[in-house]
């Protein structure tokens, strides 16, 4: 009996630190997280080249957990797999807070052609009727009342945030990202690109931010049963809602 317990724990236990870093570190975990960067940055360079957003800042934060122990009660998956990789990266952007209407407009130009990694274009109505209001033509987006737009979303695309510009209260700011925790490669990644550049500093010298966030991604999973799913490339686009 004793036997068959340590057999089950040894199936079914939480996965080891030793074994998480040592997955984490594997080649087909590099590959995933390399090629899963690559594409997100890839997509942060055409909004910096083809809008008339300045890029400012990148975070990423990458992280490796081991999977719990088996869940008898409450059942939430975490005891199905070894090991999940994850990844959310967010881009800052500086612009110009008199040309709002413009800008967004832009962005969705840039958006337009089949293949392009802006996900949004002048088919997302509400986009555009958020360029009108900025431009003037029409009340509030999504209705009398509700006030200023402050994003766009695509679902598992990006989502497109901005300070607000015209509330004639509180405004609705972008937030500072938080700070760093103490990286621990590859089991933990934390990356502030241009180290020592904030969103403070960013609208003092901008106007206004612009944030655009990427869905966090699971890039790289290793299932109890020996199962592995790796995703490659993000990017590209989806239907905007």
């Amino acid at each position: 009996m004793a036997l068959l317990a340590l057999s089950a724990c040894g199936q079914d236990g939480a996965t080891s630190p030793k074994t998480v870093r040592a997955l984490a570190g594997g080649g087909e975990a590099v590959r995933a997280r390399q090629q899963v960067e690559q594409g997100i940055r890839a997509s942060v360079t055409d909004w910096d080249a083809h809008t008339a957003l300045t890029l400012g800042l990148v975070t990423v934060d990458d992280s490796c957990d081991g999977g719990r122990a088996t869940e008898w009660f409450f059942q939430d998956g975490d005891d199905q797999y070894k090991i999940r990789c994850t990844m959310h990266v967010n881009a800052y952007f500086g612009a110009d807070p008199h040309q709002v209407a413009d800008t967004i407009d832009g962005i969705l130009t840039a958006g337009d052609p089949d293949g392009s990694l802006i996900p949004f274009d002048h088919d997302f109505i509400y986009a555009t009727e958020v360029v009108d209001y900025y431009r003037g033509k029409r009340g509030d987006p999504q209705g009398p009342g509700t006030g200023e737009p402050r994003d766009l979303f695509s679902a598992a695309t990006a989502t497109l945030e901005w300070d607000q510009v015209r509330q004639n209260g509180k405004r609705e700011l972008i937030e500072e990202p938080p700070a760093c925790s103490p990286g621990d490669p590859p089991v933990r990644r934390c990356l502030r690109e241009p180290a020592g550049t904030s969103v403070t500093t960013m609208r003092s010298k901008y106007g206004m931010v612009f944030k655009l966030s990427f869905p966090s991604t699971n890039y790289f999973t290793v299932y109890k049963d020996g199962q592995t799913v790796s995703q490659s490339v993000i990017g590209g686009r989806r239907d905007a809602m």
